[in-house]
């Protein structure tokens, strides 16, 4: 059974928290956040502090905090030489205080509080220093169900750019439309299966493939009339840019 120290309190700690509890072949020995009321509900499962001194010794420690934290926070561990992993998508794997065994496991998916989260569709990125920890994180990756993928920092921080496109530049798109169709009083769950089909379609075939609508067409009079029907100025030069990139991409 691997033991795992929990560091930081935030989505991807609980998300993770709760995996890895479920499965016989982890265990969480303790939990750490410098504010306790933030996994106090949780006391009554693990052994909880909000002191870095009093971390007991575990086969992996696990820092889901913030990007700007993790020098810090790994620099101030009172030990050397034990196996600390962050799960930041952007930050480097030399970021962790080189007195450690240093890793990375990095979940790619979205993690918001209240939301379920099935590990099977949670692709894990993995990085070591060691090439003998990186058995360790594999194990912890199948123990939850979830695919483990060998990714260096740079292949990972261009996976995270790229999930900013596919997950947090999209949802903003959605919001945008959910304003518009609102505006007009009109349900945004009419668009739900246009979303569902949208994110289908690209499982089986290329996003180039996939695209369609006006720009793609050259409707020069549909967007035109898109253009004027939009009050927003930020929305209209949102607008004009996608239309433009697509436009380029498909040699418009």
């Amino acid at each position: 059974m691997i033991s795992i120290c929990i560091i930081g309190a935030g989505n991807v700690a609980t998300h993770l928290y709760k995996a890895f509890t479920q499965s016989n072949q982890l265990q969480v020995k303790q939990w750490y956040n410098r504010d306790l009321s933030k996994i106090s509900t949780y006391k009554n499962e693990v052994a909880i502090t909000n002191t870095l001194d009093d971390l007991v010794e575990a086969d992996v420690y696990l820092m889901a905090i913030s990007d700007d934290a993790i020098k810090q926070v790994s620099s101030n561990l009172p030990f050397e030489n034990r196996l600390v992993v962050h799960t930041s998508g952007s930050a480097g794997i030399h970021d962790l205080d080189k007195k450690l065994r240093r890793g990375v496991f990095y979940p790619l998916q979205t993690f918001s509080k209240g939301v379920d989260m099935d590990f099977k569709q949670v692709p894990i990125c993995i990085e070591t220093i060691d090439k003998q920890d990186i058995d360790i994180l594999k194990t912890i990756t199948e123990a939850i169900g979830s695919k483990w993928y060998r990714i260096n920092t740079e292949q990972r921080q261009t996976l995270h750019l790229s999930a900013v496109f596919v997950n947090n530049f999209t949802n903003q798109l959605y919001r945008i439309a959910h304003e518009i169709s609102d505006a007009k009083s009109i349900d945004f769950d009419i668009l739900k299966p246009l979303i569902m089909e949208t994110a289908k379609k690209v499982q089986t075939v290329s996003p180039y493939m996939a695209q369609t609508g006006p720009a793609v067409r050259h409707d020069k009079k549909t967007i035109k009339r898109h253009l004027k029907q939009l009050e927003n100025s930020k929305h209209k030069d949102i607008y004009e840019l996608l239309t433009a990139s697509i436009k380029n991409t498909h040699g418009r």
